[in-house]
Parts: structure tokens; sequence; C-alpha cells
């Protein structure tokens, strides 16, 4: 099951990263595709997202190798995992 919490710091970070590159606000949720969605971010945003999510969380879900998301929800599980 996915933490609300998790969901809610995954989803401020994105909201972050997207106004920092100076794009509109966009409605974020579980179902959220991080990448080649409706997203403004790529793969480096996405990492600098994730690296800021271990140190936020105190966790480290790719502590043994990449582990494939696809959605904010995904993400969150993952870390739920850890």
């Amino acid at each position: 099951m996915i933490e609300p919490t998790s969901v809610h710091l995954i989803c401020e970070k994105v909201r972050i990263a997207i106004a920092d590159k100076g794009e509109r606000e966009r409605e974020l949720g579980p179902e959220t595709v991080l990448l080649g969605g409706d997203l403004p971010l790529d793969s480096l945003d996405l990492a600098a997202i994730v690296i800021e999510l271990e140190h936020a969380a105190g966790r480290d879900p790719f502590r043994d190798g990449f582990v494939e998301f696809r959605t904010i929800g995904d993400l969150a599980e993952l870390f739920d995992k850890a």
C-alpha cells in the first residue's frame, strides 16, 4: 500500500522541480507519469528528485541497483519498501 505521506513528499519535490524550470504547476497524484508524460521533467531532473527524496526519507530504494518505475505511485512504493 502506498503511504500518503510518501506520495505527498514526492509531489512536493516534483512541484518544486517544475517551478524551478519556470513551468506552470500541474495536477499531481499517484498515477502521474514522471517521464514521457505531461510533466516538463527530464532524466536529470528526476535523478535530482530521487536524491532529494533519499535524503529526506533516509532510505535508498536503489542501493541494490536500479529498479524501474513509471509513476509517482510507483516511486512512492519503492521508498515505502526500502
